[in-house]
């Protein structure tokens, strides 16, 4: 993300908006029969390293759960984020989906068309933590330990996709005059922008794996159940609460900005930050989590 950052100032010239064209950037890798797409390259990588980050934690002292465990949450998690994710995107920002047949080809639904784009954060975060209760109720886990475990590792999925849309050239930010300020071809007002899809990758990922990552490996906060997830929960959705003032809203949802002075997105987070500074609290009045083995894992 650096070296990302670095190319794009290193093209900047004084008081001239960067060209987003000018960058070299590809929508994704061109196999001649077939684009594989940065954006799905980008869920792929942060479920992957998410799985093989998650499976060092669970050989770790007072795991909740065994690596058959960890297993079944790297396939419903994914499953929760793409189903709850498209979900979320539809019910928050865009309800007609669910009525909408006017497409051709063997998809005429726009619900399931999500090569179109459209996923919801937070109804992602909804989804995987269905996978999560899911699998917790079938394995008779600690559910909240479990959601700590998982917390730890979704920021990695957070940055890659920030950078995607970045990679993708969509949403972007808002009009600015700052040095980066950055003019996408997709923009129809062709008006220099802040490259918010960065700013969010750097908070939203990479922040917060500064974050979780120390106090996982180097403190003792994976012995009390709660406190991790809500430490994720707080910073992600204050992280999203302050980027919002920076990535432009989109077009159909400007009207709730324009009556309320804060983006849909930042009306969803403040309940999340409610919620995730309630889950702290409750996680250090509690008493830490034995250092127990982990389930059998047959």
């Amino acid at each position: 993300m650096l070296s990302l950052l670095a190319a794009t100032l290193a093209v900047a010239a004084p008081g001239t908006p960067i060209q987003w064209a000018e960058l070299g950037l590809t929508p994704g890798i061109d196999l001649g029969f077939f684009t594989l797409r940065w954006y799905s390259l980008a869920y792929l990588a942060g479920i992957v390293l998410g799985y093989w980050h998650l499976s060092k934690m669970v050989k770790a002292p007072g795991s909740p759960m065994a690596q058959r465990h960890a297993d079944d949450l790297f396939f419903y998690c994914t499953l929760g984020i793409i189903l709850g994710g498209r979900l979320g995107y539809a019910l928050f920002y865009r309800p007609e989906l669910f009525a909408d047949f006017s497409h051709g080809g063997l998809m005429p639904w726009g619900l399931l068309r999500l090569w179109d784009g459209g996923m919801s954060f937070h109804g992602g975060v909804i989804g995987v933590l269905a996978a999560i209760a899911w699998v917790s109720l079938r394995g008779g886990l600690n559910w909240l330990r479990v959601c700590d475990y998982i917390a730890v590792n979704v920021p990695f999925g957070m940055m890659f996709g920030r950078l995607a849309n970045f990679v993708n050239g969509e949403l972007y930010g808002r009009p600015t005059d700052v040095a980066w300020a950055m003019v996408f071809p997709s923009d129809p007002l062709g008006l220099a922008r802040h490259p918010s899809q960065l700013y969010q990758a750097a908070l939203e990922g990479a922040l917060m794996i500064a974050i979780l990552l120390p106090l996982f490996w180097y403190t003792r906060a994976r012995y009390r159940p709660g406190l991790l997830v809500g430490v994720f929960t707080t910073g992600i959705a204050a992280a999203r609460f302050v980027n919002e003032f920076f990535r432009a809203p989109d077009a159909h949802l400007a009207y709730v900005v324009a009556e309320s002075g804060l983006s849909r997105g930042q009306w969803l987070s403040l309940p999340m930050i409610a919620v995730g500074l309630g889950v702290i609290a409750y996680s250090l009045t509690r008493r830490p989590a034995s250092e127990t083995k982990a389930p059998a894992a047959a």
